[in-house]
């Protein structure tokens, strides 16, 4: 069996990983891959984005089976193209793609299915939406409707921020396209987690839930970024508010996008936050989340191709996890999520039994690792609880010579 994965980052680095498991494969390809990937599968230099020539490729291939990692992609109908083709794929189309591809398309739809979310406006006027702030106050939420590569939200916690938020979108176009229409929604204080679950149709498996840290600083200080670390499972959060977020929200949701006539398949992920009113929707992907994705497949017992090859044929995979815990520090580049520079040499990383090593933003210069990115490596750990799982994972990444060209947080998990 023949696989071809789709991307370039930490993601889809950890998904090569678990797919490496399966004894029964005879190759995994990787579009267009980083450095890191190289030992594991062979990269193939096409752009996540050049849909026709990975069609062709999986075609001349023989790929049995394709994964799509990034949005972007799906987002632009590499599902659709593929199934044109006949060619397996384990992704959304790009119509079921519009509930992480539109912010205010995902807000309607939840109003309309009684999937609970804060309340929100859509904008596409910088006055109007500027007097929804003066009528509301702050702190409030200002989003940007398309994909803007996890930088689209603004979390102003002053009126002055919530401005200069909307006049950045609507009238400077800092996210160009994906800002020209705007979500402003209340503000939700609670924790937040992500549930990530397989699906195909009406059929929903659920994987364990995860949080991430999406602040560059420790202590949850400095902007938003992509995600320093995250981990799994989280001891804060109930069997009753898992379950309720299992059925109100991701059950819900894939019987909403089946009754809209857009049924989805892939991988669906709630970003959630544990209100006093219980879990409600930050925001839906429809792909793997990053950084979760690489705390929570390591958790995974069973066998990530037979689990998809299930979902497809509408077999329950009764998923299985291993006890413990998982952790993930991000390795990011100095001055991200701002201006970074590419290029750096990568600190030399050990691993233990206990640790692994996740490839996102490097690349290969003369027979070297150099940075290519602004997250660039996660370090994870798997252990019998969080506390050691952390433990074990800091104690590879103190012994790193970041000479001012790296950094990373040192609070992830806590």
């Amino acid at each position: 069996m023949k696989i071809l994965v789709v991307g370039r980052g930490g993601r889809e680095h950890s998904m090569i990983k678990k797919l490496k498991e399966n004894q029964q494969l005879d190759k995994i390809y990787v579009a267009p891959g980083n450095a890191g990937m190289g030992e594991e599968a062979e990269c193939v230099p096409i752009d996540e984005m050049h849909i026709e020539e990975l069609a062709a490729f999986a075609k001349e291939a023989a790929i049995d089976l394709t994964i799509v990692g990034p949005e972007d992609p799906l987002d632009a109908g590499i599902t659709n193209r593929f199934q044109q083709e006949n060619l397996a794929i384990f992704a959304p189309t790009k119509e079921a793609a519009k509930l992480e591809g539109s912010k205010s398309y995902a807000k309607d739809f939840m109003k309309k299915y009684g999937i609970p979310t804060a309340s929100y406006g859509v904008f596409h006027d910088a006055e109007k939406a500027k007097k929804r702030i003066s009528e509301t106050g702050a702190p409030i939420v200002v989003k940007a409707d398309g994909l803007a590569a996890g930088k689209g939200v603004i979390v102003a916690m002053t009126e002055v921020e919530a401005i200069q938020a909307i006049d950045d979108m609507l009238v400077d176009k800092t996210f160009e396209q994906a800002g020209s229409t705007i979500v402003i929604e209340e503000y939700l204080e609670g924790s937040e987690f992500s549930l990530m679950a397989f699906v195909h149709e009406d059929k929903v498996y659920p994987m364990m839930a995860a949080r991430d840290h999406k602040r560059a600083f420790d202590h949850d200080q400095g902007p938003n970024t992509g995600g320093m670390g995250a981990f799994s499972p989280i001891p804060d959060l109930t069997a009753e508010a898992y379950q309720f977020a299992v059925e109100q929200i991701l059950e819900k949701t894939a019987a909403g996008m089946l009754e809209e006539g857009r049924p989805f398949t892939g991988i669906l992920y709630a970003g959630l936050i544990m209100t006093e009113n219980g879990p409600q929707v930050i925001e839906f992907n429809t792909r793997f989340g990053d950084p979760e994705t690489q705390v929570v497949l390591p958790l995974l017992k069973n066998d990530l191709v037979q689990v998809m090859q299930d979902v497809l044929a509408k077999k329950n995979p009764n998923l299985e996890w291993y006890p413990g815990a998982c952790v993930g520090v991000v390795l990011a580049s100095e001055g991200y999520p701002g201006t970074y520079r590419r290029g750096k040499l990568l600190p030399q990383l050990g691993t233990s039994t206990d640790t692994f090593i996740i490839h996102a933003g490097t690349k290969k210069v003369d027979g070297k690792l150099v940075s290519d990115g602004g997250r660039v490596l996660l370090v994870g750990g798997r252990a019998e609880t969080l506390s050691q799982a952390a433990a074990n994972v800091y104690q590879q990444l103190d012994k790193a010579e970041l000479n001012g060209n790296f950094f990373y947080r040192n609070d992830i998990a806590q």
